[in-house]
Parts: structure tokens; sequence; C-alpha cells
């Protein structure tokens, strides 16, 4: 009779595949709910994010305070900023759809742009001085890149109830509600459609830092005290 005693099984493919299996629905989890991670494709939000900059994401940031005059958002820009359907096919959706949330591609249908215009404002392009007014008021925007004008784009819009005006910090070169004047719902977008707040550079790791949330002394003071 053959006293060998039968060694312990090592974990098998089964395990490992459950291992992974549970990681991805927590990471899904998380994300879905509390933290993403987004890709920066463009220079349009220079000089606080530059191209290929990933940067992390607070879904819950606005659940306990209001959005703000000059707060950078994230937003799923379909049905103002981007089409509802890309057509490019499943097959290159799905790829898409992975990049995006390995954080390695950006998404066609999400932007990060700041708030310039708040429900009921008044904003306008521009003051004698070049600046924009909001509400009568000049604009002060220390967050603008070196050498760009508030706006070369002269408009004058009110912004909805429940619908913001967003424009990039990188004004020559960003693609923000002022492209979409003509537009139907004319560049606005709809308040409900900002997924979260960005808290994190994550990557490069050179430029690794924290979001800072801009304080209200820098923007301009109206009747609603916003």
């Amino acid at each position: 009779m053959d006293q060998t005693k039968r060694q312990p099984g090592k974990p098998g493919w089964r395990f490992a595949f459950l291992a992974v299996l549970a990681a991805v629905l927590v990471s899904g989890l998380i994300r879905s709910l509390w933290l993403d991670v987004y890709y920066i494709p463009s220079a349009s939000m220079e000089p606080l994010f530059g191209a290929g900059d990933r940067i992390l994401v607070s879904r819950t940031a606005f659940q306990s305070e209001p959005i703000r005059r000059g707060d950078v958002v994230v937003f799923d820009g379909r049905g103002s900023f981007a089409p509802l359907n890309s057509g490019e096919g499943p097959l290159r959706e799905a790829a898409a759809a992975a990049g995006h949330w390995l954080g390695l591609t950006g998404n066609d249908t999400t932007y990060v742009k700041r708030v310039i215009g708040l429900p009921g404002d008044h904003v306008v392009c521009c003051d004698a001085s070049s600046r924009l007014t909001v509400n009568g008021q000049p604009l002060v925007e220390p967050y603008l890149y070196d050498g760009d004008a508030a706006s070369t784009q002269k408009f004058d819009v009110t912004v909805p109830e429940g619908r913001l005006w967003l424009l990039g910090d990188h004004r020559s070169v960003s693609a923000d509600s002022r492209s979409l004047l003509g537009a139907p719902g004319g560049g606005m977008v709809r308040a409900d459609r900002v997924i979260g707040r960005p808290v994190q550079i994550l990557w490069p790791l050179d430029r690794f830092a924290s979001v800072a949330r801009p304080p209200l002394a820098v923007h301009t003071t109206t009747k609603d005290g916003q």
C-alpha cells in the first residue's frame, strides 16, 4: 500500500481567475461610486493639466457642497459637447472603453473644463480691459494660460437653470462652450452631467500633485454670493 502522503494542491487557474475577477469588481465599484481615473488628451486645460496627464477624479466632491464658479469639472459631454453615438462600431468602441477604463486613452465623450457661468449668470466677452464679465463684474482669472486672452471670440450669454457655461484655461486652443454657440443648447452643459472634480495628478510622476479647489476670493462676487 502506497504510504506517500498526498501533497496539498496548489491554487490553480480557477483561484487566480477568481482573484482577478474580485479585484476588477472591487475596482469597478470604487470607480463608479467614489474615485475614477481619467486621461487628459489635449492641451486645453494648460497649465493646470497637460496632454498625457492622468488625473484622479472624486465622484463625491459635489455631493456635500454645490458646484461653484471657478471649479474644474469632469463631465459627460453627450448631448452637448459630443454626439450621442460615435458610430465607430462595437469593437472599436469596446477597445476605446477599455483604454479609457485603464486610464491609457481619452474618452471622446468625457471632458475637463472650468466653470465660468452658473445658472442665472450673465457672461459676456469682453469689457474694455479684455476681461470676461459675470453679471456686470470683471472676472479675475489667474489660471489662464500665459499669454492667452480671456477670449478672442465675443459672446453674450445668460446661463439657464440647471446648466453651466464651461471654458478651458488654454483659451486659444480650447474647444468649449464658445464653440457651440450656434448649436442646440448654445454650448450650455447640464449640471447633472458633471461626473466629479479632479483632486490629484497621478501621472507623469514629475507632475504628481494634488489639485486644489480654487478659493472663492479670486472670482467676482455676485448677488447670489457665489
